[in-house]
């Protein structure tokens, strides 16, 4: 075995975004104690998804930069790696986003949200490239909400490009019948891990869950319960093999 620590923050939505901050600097630190390697959070936790009728301001780059820092530094001092939900403003444009912070404190980048919900088309625009990361003995992408439920082609994406664990932050607040599903389809369909990381209280008989490349879940959170969800993934079963089999007409 291989082993390699997961966190999964389900955590309440902000009552600002300064609440956003110390929600996230709290789940990193109490991932940190549980020993985890790597935590990630919901779909835009910093400052808050603003696209389900909760109050959030407008957009502040200055005010996310100042605080993508400040969580780095917590992340350096605890030694953990942070799979960030948050947005960007880049050229006036509004980017639902994935911060990457390496266990060091430094930033090892962005992944953007390329395929939208059309509900967020009006404010926000796609993303134009996907990427993986790296932590220690893991290699892993990221499909954000939207993506990973209704675009099985970005998961498949990040483990054609090495992805042994995928992480899936997303706001999910109504309630559907394939979505459990979906989680252990993404798994098995690509023989990877497939981490899935919602909001706590927002009204959907969803939860986190991570399921393994046989599609079997390893754990899954309480409806409404909120904290983190710890796990340890056995890299060396996340051999990729389906999706490196598929072959793109």
């Amino acid at each position: 075995m291989t082993p390699f620590r997961i966190a999964l923050a389900s955590l309440p939505f902000p009552a600002s975004p300064d609440d956003s901050v110390y929600r996230v600097i709290g789940a990193l630190w109490e991932a940190a104690e549980a020993d985890a390697d790597l935590i990630c959070f919901p779909e835009c936790y910093v400052p808050g998804y603003r696209f389900v009728g909760k109050p959030v301001p407008p957009p502040d780059p200055e005010f996310l930069e100042l605080v993508w820092s400040e969580i780095a530094e917590n992340a350096a001092r605890a030694d953990i790696g942070v799979v960030l939900g948050t947005e960007r403003v880049d050229h006036g444009r509004l980017l639902i986003t994935v911060l990457v912070i390496n266990r060091d404190g430094s930033r090892a980048g962005f992944q953007d949200k390329v395929q939208l919900d059309p509900s967020e088309e009006p404010v926000c625009s796609s993303g134009e490239q996907r990427r993986v990361f790296t932590s220690g003995a893991v290699t892993f992408g990221i499909a954000i909400c939207h993506e990973g439920w209704r675009y099985p082609e970005t998961v498949r994406w990040a483990a054609r490009h090495g992805a042994q664990v995928v992480f899936h932050p997303h706001l999910h607040d109504q309630a559907g019948t394939f979505h459990e599903i979906a989680i252990q389809c993404r798994a098995a369909e690509n023989t990877c891990y497939f981490a899935s990381v919602n909001y706590k209280d927002v009204g959907a008989p969803l939860t986190s869950a991570i399921a393994d490349p046989d599609g079997a879940l390893v754990t899954c959170g309480s409806v409404g319960q909120d904290g983190l969800l710890v796990a340890d993934i056995d890299v060396a079963r996340a051999t990729r093999l389906l999706a490196t089999r598929y072959k793109p007409l």
